[in-house]
């Protein structure tokens, strides 16, 4: 039902009168939390965990010397990454100094420091930027501690990136204006949304590039979905927190391809949102930990690796309203990896795609 005059008023009215708090990878940061505290698809945790003989003993090596740094690039929510920073420091005594931003940003800094690397760790919010890295030979191979039970297909088959955590997008309403949705992604296109859709920029959100590239090939329709959605008034208002404020805000009634984790920090802060996974199903995107081939400091990097998926790290994860990276562990806040149903998912098809599906998108959104 297309809704009311009155009915944008009032979430609008309502929006003005809350704090609207958001964790999302739209976010910059830089800290040191030292003071503040083959393109291949990706193989069974089984399989990673027989390809190496190294899983502790350069991390313990590294963790009983407990001096030294190293130097982590990862995008939000910025309070778990100091909380993991914090905990690494105080189990190892190896200081961790951070950059926060999201994987654009990540990226490009990377690309200004190749002359003189300085990153040990990079994570990122985009699997198939993980395989991008990969393929251009930036990261080695190590099996990190507790491999056998890390998600099935949360690692590579050369054991190059780790998924020590992952998101998905769905659809976020302002529930002020649509007190109940279920479309599925088609429907979306429907006049009766026209004017009130947004998206995340894709070039900017890792999640949501990856999100489209699953789309356009997982779905026979996955293109003309994306055009209709144009059609409609699709919106870019920028990166994830930009877009979601347009939807918390009731500027726009409905974001596509919103990130979860995003959501449900905001729900449990008291906005008026909700979120869904549409019927025909989402991309679930691990969240690649990968030691730089550069890394100055490569046993402390193997270590940290090893801590991400320790009880406490995983723990931490759970807390941050993201997905474990970790078949064990479950959240008790969110909605938790199998009851998210997916789109088929096919990163060699995926990762060729996805860069000019992003541009496309924001394209034909102009």
């Amino acid at each position: 039902m297309k809704r009311s005059t009155m009915k944008r008023a009032a979430a609008l009215l309502a929006a003005g009168c809350m704090t609207v708090s958001l964790a999302a990878c739209g976010s910059t940061a830089t800290s040191g939390s030292s003071s503040t505290a083959s393109e291949s698809a990706p193989a069974s945790s089984s399989e990673a965990a027989s390809e190496s003989t190294t899983t502790s003993e350069a991390s313990s090596e590294a963790t009983a010397t407990g001096s030294g740094k190293v130097t982590v690039y990862m995008p939000s929510p910025a309070g778990l990454a100091d909380k993991l920073a914090a905990a690494f420091t105080e189990e190892t005594g190896i200081q961790v100094e951070q950059f926060q931003g999201t994987t654009g940003e990540i990226l490009a800094r990377l690309e200004t420091e190749e002359a003189n690397p300085v990153a040990d760790v990079v994570i990122l919010a985009s699997w198939s930027d993980g395989l991008s890295m990969k393929a251009d030979d930036k990261i080695v191979s190590y099996t990190p501690a507790n491999a056998d039970k890390i998600q099935p297909g949360w690692i590579d088959d050369d054991s190059m990136l780790f998924g020590y955590s992952a998101s998905a997008v769905g659809v976020i309403y302002n529930t002020t204006i649509y007190p109940e949705l279920n479309a599925d992604w088609a429907d979306l296109a429907d006049s009766q949304y026209a004017d009130d859709i947004a998206i995340p920029d894709p070039e900017k959100s890792g999640a949501c590039k990856d999100f489209l590239a699953g789309l356009v090939t997982g779905l026979d329709n996955g293109e003309e979905i994306m055009q209709s959605w144009a059609d409609n008034g699709l919106t870019v208002p920028g990166a994830n927190a930009a877009a979601l404020e347009a939807v918390t805000t009731g500027e726009k009634g409905i974001l596509i391809a919103g990130v979860d984790y995003n959501a449900y920090s905001s729900i449990d802060d008291g906005e008026p949102i909700n979120i869904y996974y549409p019927a025909s199903g989402t991309v679930i995107n691990p969240r690649p930990a990968m030691i730089m081939k550069t890394a100055p400091d490569m046993d402390n990097a193997k270590a940290f690796v090893d801590f991400l998926f320790s009880d406490e790290a995983q723990q931490l994860v759970a807390d941050a309203y993201l997905l474990p990276g970790r078949t064990d562990i479950q959240c008790s806040n969110r909605t938790n990896v199998a009851d998210i149903p997916q789109l088929p998912t096919d990163w060699d098809a995926m990762v060729p795609v996805a860069d000019e599906t992003a541009a496309k998108l924001n394209e034909i959104c102009q």
